[in-house]
C-alpha cells in the first residue's frame, strides 16, 4: 500500500511517516519545500500545497490512503477548499487531524462516501517546548490558568493511531478523541520537567490582563479562556490510544526525558 502524508514535516506528521514505514507501507510525503523535508530514507517526497488542489492531484496517483491535516498555514488557519480536496480523494481511505477551529474539510469528508476517520487529540505534549527558553534562562514557567488539569497526549501516540487506522480496517466513520494516560496541571508538568532536567522550575500564574499588556492578541486570549478556564473535571482520560494501537499511551515523564536537553 502507498500512503500519502500531508503535513509530513510537522510535529505529528513525522511520527505518522515513521509509524507507516515501521508497518511496511510505502510513504509519499507532500511538502511545499522538498529540499528541506529531512525525512527518512525510502520516503518519496513530492512538492504540493493543500491550498492548491491542482498540486495534490499528481501526488495521489497510485495512493491507497491519505493522511490530511486541516491547516492552510503555520498559524493553523483551516483550509478554505475542503470540498475541492475531497472530490480528488475518490475512494481512498482517509484520516483527518483536527485543527484549532472549524473549517471546510471536516464537513466535506463527513458528507462524502469515503472511508474517513477523524482524529481529534487533546493538548500536544510538544506544546511544552514553548517553555524551553524561559526555563533555560530563568527556571520559570509563566502561564494563565496553571491549575487546569489537562490530559496531554504524546505526538508519537497520535502518529501511531493515524498509521494504524490507515493500515487496518474497522475505523471508518469514527471520531477518535486522543489523550495521554493522566490529568496534569502546569505545576505537575513543572515538577516532572524539573525531575527530568535536575533543576527546580517555578510556576508563575498570569492573568489575562497580564497577557493583554504583553501584546497577546485578543483572539488567542479568547482561545485560552475557552480551553483552560473550564470546570475542574472538564478534561478526562480516554483509552483510545491503547484501544486502537494495542499499546499504552506514553506519559509526560517519558516525553520530558526525551526532550530534557531542550530545557537545560
Amino acid at each position: 500500500m502507498t500512503i500519502l502524508v500531508t503535513g509530513a514535516t510537522g510535529t505529528v506528521g513525522r511520527h505518522v511517516v515513521r509509524e507507516l514505514l515501521d508497518r511496511g507501507a510505502t510513504v509519499r510525503a507532500l511538502t511545499r519545500d522538498p529540499a528541506t523535508a529531512d525525512l527518512p530514507a525510502g520516503v518519496e517526497v513530492v512538492r504540493g500545497d493543500l491550498t492548491r488542489a491542482d498540486t495534490l492531484a499528481p501526488a495521489l496517483e497510485g495512493v491507497t490512503g491519505v493522511h490530511l491535516i486541516d491547516a492552510a498555514d503555520d498559524d493553523y488557519t483551516t483550509l478554505p477548499n475542503g470540498e475541492e480536496i475531497v472530490k480528488l480523494l475518490d475512494g481512498r481511505k482517509v484520516t483527518l487531524l483536527s485543527a484549532m477551529g472549524p473549517g471546510t474539510l471536516e464537513p466535506a469528508l463527513r458528507a462524502s462516501d469515503l472511508e474517513w476517520t477523524y482524529v481529534q487529540p487533546t493538548e500536544f505534549m510538544s506544546n511544552a517546548l514553548e517553555w524551553s527558553e524561559p526555563v533555560r534562562a530563568h527556571g520559570r514557567i509563566e502561564e494563565a490558568f496553571p491549575r487546569t488539569k489537562t490530559c496531554m497526549v504524546h505526538e508519537a501516540d497520535i502518529g501511531a493511531v493515524i498509521a494504524t487506522v490507515l493500515t487496518s480496517d474497522g475505523h471508518a466513520g469514527q471520531t477518535y478523541g486522543l489523550t495521554g494516560p493522566e490529568r496534569l496541571d502546569v505545576y505537575d508538568k513543572a515538577r516532572i520537567l524539573g525531575a527530568a532536567t535536575g533543576r527546580e522550575i517555578e510556576v508563575v500564574e498570569l492573568t489575562l490582563d497580564d497577557l493583554r499588556a504583553r501584546g497577546v492578541p485578543q483572539q488567542y486570549l479568547e482561545f485560552l479562556s475557552m480551553a483552560f478556564d473550564v470546570p475542574e473535571d472538564a478534561y478526562q482520560v480516554v483509552d483510545t490510544v491503547e484501544r486502537v494501537t494495542g499499546r499504552a499511551p506514553r506519559t509526560f515523564a517519558q516525553w520530558a526525558e526525551e526532550h530534557a536537553p531542550a530545557f537545560k
